[in-house]
């Protein structure tokens, strides 16, 4: 399969699709939307939506239909609506949809740093990711990953949406400051803990509670210098790692510092997800990613540790 083909049909269709989703999670939040379905115990991954269900129904059909070659592609999605059956059971290269990232947050109306995304990986790497976070700006914020290069700014509704990613600069990694802070999450109710352990090695943690924004936009614009994250799903994590690489970084298994990849996988039956194994540090930094290394090789990688261990 040509992935140059698969990647360039994404960035040509789904820019506009991104921004119609935007528009209407952005229109939802104002209803009482709320759904239950999920029981793993943690709030951040519990969480769901209308919003969710409706929006990947709608980019699943984007899909579909803008071009067929985005069919041979197998599809990973958060959710189950769409029409999913439509896409290859069996490829190299995997579409994967976060209808929105940051339910929790976006439901409760505690900030606004939730977001609209996707992207396009294989075994080894991401090779194509798009994020629309809604309410970043005053209308909208895009990051997009692609060919190595990370576009990211303001969304302008007066022009196509292919058109305001085509006229951002793309972000220069020597002009980006060396941040200190870093997303700590999947630890549970321990990630308040886990985030305060980080100031050990000089680094600041924050979680989902204290970060200010959708981390795809901050990690590419450099407020945030990576993330640590336990058993990290499948359907966003990937984006945070192509931002790492693309700024020549990388995204590791702290156990054993091997780069992270996707022929690893376990399926998360209470949040009915699937993840990647143990505890995964981020960064386009590789002093960070030594820091973190140093500092949570020796955690427990187990999501579920048994009660009392």
């Amino acid at each position: 399969m040509d992935v140059a083909e698969v990647t360039n049909s994404l960035a040509r269709h789904l820019p506009g699709v991104l921004r119609w989703c935007g528009a209407l999670a952005k229109s939802l939040r104002g209803h009482n939307i709320a759904l239950s379905g999920k029981h793993s115990g943690s709030a951040n991954t519990d969480a769901l939506t209308l919003a969710d269900l409706t929006i990947q129904e709608l980019i699943v059909a984007a899909l579909r239909d803008a071009d067929p070659v985005l069919r041979t592609c197998r599809i990973e999605a958060e959710e189950g609506t769409g029409d999913l059956a439509r896409f290859a059971r069996e490829s190299d290269l995997v579409l994967s949809i976060d209808p929105i990232d940051g339910t929790k947050q976006y439901r409760d109306r505690t900030g606004n740093g939730y977001a609209v995304m996707l992207h396009l990986r294989n075994r080894q790497t991401v090779l194509y990711s798009l994020v629309f976070v809604p309410e970043c700006g005053p209308i909208g914020t895009w990051v997009e990953v692609h060919d190595g290069r990370i576009l990211t700014g303001s969304d302008d509704c007066s022009r196509p949406a292919r058109s305001v990613l085509d006229a951002l600069a793309p972000v220069d990694r020597g002009r980006l400051p060396e941040s200190k802070k870093i997303y700590v999450i999947g630890f549970q109710s321990r990630d308040p803990e886990r985030g305060g352990d980080l100031a050990s090695v000089g680094l600041e943690g924050h979680t989902s509670e204290t970060m200010d924004g959708s981390i795809y936009e901050l990690l590419a614009r450099g407020e945030y210098g990576g993330s640590l994250i336990h058993s990290p799903n499948v359907y966003d994590f990937p984006v945070s790692l192509q931002i790492a690489r693309a700024l020549g970084g990388d995204a590791v298994w702290v156990h054993n510092r091997e780069s992270v990849h996707f022929g690893q996988a376990w399926i998360d039956e209470r949040a009915n997800m699937i993840r990647l194994p143990g505890i995964v540090a981020c960064s386009p930094s590789r002093a960070t990613l030594d820091k973190l290394c140093d500092l949570a090789r020796d955690w427990n990688p187990n999501r579920y540790p048994p009660e009392g261990s």
